[in-house]
């Protein structure tokens, strides 16, 4: 077969090829897309609240709390303090709580306020034992403390936060329970988990 031959052949081809690669590109820039819009309708509070599990239980005792409502306005909704913000964490927190939900869901273990009440403690503890873990990373986006005024904190917390470095303590260590009912048991500065360092 001549050099011309095969020339002729891979040009007969060529649209072939150019089709299937437009096909590709598009196809893939559409998946990419409803990824990209997926991931934000996941991270608002309407999607947060959808079932009435999360609407009746924590939603509810969510509102008027400091996240809430405060003097500045700044509100958080559940995904910035339950869903971290780099998009590796952020995938594999969206794959854990999918499955955590959907076993809930299929069980019935929380469908009721009495049922939820029930497992209060327990689901309380996952979450503070994944803040210990990641060394409060989901308070420290909103909360950094090189952007924090010192001196505009109350002598008491000053001491405080000084201790809590020394004792090598994450914010979820005494700052549970804010936006949240307290849970019955003890709290997250007795667990014994490891912290990010």
């Amino acid at each position: 077969m001549s050099f011309r031959t095969v020339l002729k052949k891979i040009w007969a081809r060529w649209p072939l090829w150019l089709g299937l690669s437009l096909v590709g590109f598009v196809a893939s820039a559409i998946l990419m897309t409803a990824g990209a819009v997926g991931l934000a309708w996941t991270n608002t509070e309407e999607f947060c609240i959808g079932c009435h599990e999360m609407k009746d239980n924590v939603y509810a005792e969510y509102k008027g709390t400091i996240h809430d409502q405060n003097r500045t306005g700044v509100r958080a909704i559940c995904p910035d303090c339950h869903v971290p913000r780099q998009p590796g964490p952020m995938m594999v927190r969206k794959l854990q709580a999918s499955l955590e939900l959907y076993g809930h869901f299929i069980s019935h273990s929380i469908d009721t306020p009495q049922k939820f009440e029930a497992k209060r403690y327990e689901l309380a503890t996952h979450v503070w034992k994944r803040m210990k873990e990641t060394d409060s990373l989901e308070c420290r986006n909103c909360h950094k403390e090189s952007q924090m005024s010192h001196d505009l904190q109350s002598p008491k917390a000053q001491v405080r936060h000084a201790k809590a470095l020394v004792d090598k303590l994450t914010c979820i260590d005494c700052h549970f329970g804010i936006a949240h009912k307290e849970p019955n048991g003890p709290g997250p500065r007795e667990m014994t988990t490891s912290k990010a360092p």
